[in-house]
């Protein structure tokens, strides 16, 4: 009756048993109907805005174009939802919940997406052109894409209506802008910026986060993450990145300079580059892996970073 479960089955015998005991074996476990959860949360006026998945608001990647009318007709919110998750074998919700929801005309719908601003994440050369859904794997349009990434490859902040006015050339529609935020977003590669005065009042607490976790780099590599007051989350940041920091903030300015720092520390722990998944064998090929990333890092990594406000 449902052919899925033999192959659930099994995915879940790979799972970590930590994670399945807190997951699945405890006595307020209860799978359950978005429906149901309405009704929990009604009395309290708490209601349904939208899902947290960035991918989940694109139906073109989920519904075939039957399927896309069918749910449009469906006039109870609700029931649509719960439509939407049969229709792609949903197992598990990531919503965003409301209370005391208030409706805005279609105009301010529009002036309020064109002052989002958001920033680049990652190398546009880097990012991946290709998104799953529950119809499979689907090609971006380059024609779409390639210029978004273009327009904010100097990882500037820049709101969405300011995007608009950069690729009117383009012939790219606010409807294809909006999607393709969205979709990028939901790779990493864009993320939503804060407000400029949310911005400056989290920007000392971060920074001295960060140096703190600078400042341990040398001796431990526990944490991969700085505290970004941009878009107020984490940002990957890899030890040896974080060693290179740590000589810029010592006065080094050039990559070799870096590298050199960094390799005095790992060299000291006896500790290697792992490329390729083996560590290298001589202290040259260490010094040498060092200044590529360095190299690379200066290029590209840094602009990132100071942009998001972690160094």
């Amino acid at each position: 009756a449902n052919p899925q479960a033999h192959e659930r089955l099994k995915k879940l015998k790979e799972q970590n048993r930590q994670y399945l005991a807190h997951e699945y074996f405890n006595k307020d476990w209860h799978p359950m109907h978005f429906s149901t959860i309405t009704d929990w949360l009604m009395p309290a006026k708490v209601q349904f805005a939208c899902s947290a998945g960035h991918y989940d608001t694109v139906d073109s990647l989920h519904f075939n174009a039957d399927q896309q009318q069918f749910l449009n007709k469906i006039p109870d919110a609700t029931l649509k939802e719960s439509v939407r998750d049969f229709m792609v074998n949903q197992q598990f919700r990531r919503d965003y919940w409301i209370k005391g929801a208030r409706s805005i005309s279609g105009l301010e719908q529009v002036d309020a997406i064109r002052k989002e601003r958001v920033i680049l994440m990652q190398d546009p050369s880097a990012v991946n052109l290709k998104v799953t859904g529950a119809l499979g794997e689907a090609s971006l349009n380059k024609e779409i894409y390639l210029p978004v990434l273009d327009a904010m490859a100097d990882y500037k902040v820049r709101s969405i209506g300011q995007l608009e006015q950069l690729l009117k050339t383009n012939n790219i529609q606010l409807a294809q802008l909006v999607q393709a935020v969205l979709i990028l977003m939901g790779h990493g590669a864009l993320q939503p910026v804060q407000e400029d005065s949310h911005i400056n009042k989290a920007a000392k607490t971060t920074e001295k986060l960060n140096n703190y976790f600078k400042a341990k780099a040398p001796l431990t590599a526990t944490n991969n993450y700085f505290a970004s007051p941009v878009f107020g989350g984490a940002v990957h940041v890899g030890r040896i990145q974080q060693l290179f920091l740590g000589a810029i903030d010592q006065g080094k300015k050039q990559p070799d300079e870096w590298a050199a720092y960094a390799w005095s520390v790992l060299n000291a722990q006896a500790q290697k580059i792992i490329k390729d998944g083996k560590p290298l064998a001589t202290d040259q090929e260490n010094i040498d892996e060092l200044k590529e990333q360095a190299r690379i890092f200066a290029l590209k990594g840094l602009q990132i970073f100071k942009q998001l406000k972690i160094c």
